[in-house]
């Protein structure tokens, strides 16, 4: 059973329509003491990351979030979910994550763009998969997923199992031994991204 965290940011509906396809038993859950009894944590969101933090700390939630991480069992971030995972981020501000990944999020750095590109980075790129990781099994090298964010993580290589480039290449999977985090939205991105969630919930 997967937990997918509320903590009123995120379209929390595609997400479970998604794991309802692959016929994956999912609950929006937003009592943080029932987090443990979960096998898997889904962290979804869509908005600012100080914003997410806030309503996370409101009740608590981030703190089971931490505790479930420390189980061992698997986590999955999703977009805003993936940044939460991370130190710290720049977005608006400098506001302290969950800090289950090594890193800061930052914006889009537009001078280091070699060809004019808007921001947010927006609609379909492709994901090359750096490393071996049981996210991406029965995968290829290299796939297309569905990107919206205007902020990416940074963090060293041995977290990274996936980048992308727009503008420059930057970090757009990462584990941290059973904790993942995605930047794009599988739940939008057809079959590569179901078979994503599958693998997850597979785990």
């Amino acid at each position: 059973m997967v937990a997918i965290i509320d903590y009123n940011m995120g379209n929390l509906a595609s997400v479970r329509n998604a794991l309802e396809k692959i016929g994956a038993a999912s609950e929006v859950v937003s009592d943080p003491d029932a987090v443990k009894e979960y096998d898997k944590v889904l962290l979804p969101g869509v908005g600012a990351f100080g914003d997410a933090m806030e309503h996370l700390r409101h009740n608590g939630m981030d703190e089971a979030v931490k505790a479930f991480a420390k189980s061992g069992k698997p986590m999955l971030g999703i977009c805003l979910g993936m940044q939460l995972l991370f130190s710290k981020s720049l977005e608006f501000g400098e506001h302290e994550g969950l800090g289950l990944i090594p890193g800061e999020v930052v914006p889009f750095d537009v001078k280091k763009f070699e060809t004019p590109h808007k921001v947010p980075h927006m609609g379909w790129n492709e994901l090359s998969v750096s490393k071996e990781t049981p996210l991406f099994e029965n995968l290829p090298s290299a796939f297309y997923l569905y990107f919206v964010h205007s902020y990416h993580a940074v963090t060293t290589d041995a977290y990274v199992i996936g980048k992308t480039a727009y503008g420059y290449e930057f970090v757009s999977a990462v584990q941290n031994g059973n904790i993942f985090g995605i930047q794009p939205h599988p739940e939008k991105s057809h079959e590569n991204g179901l078979k994503i969630l599958k693998n997850f919930v597979e785990l």
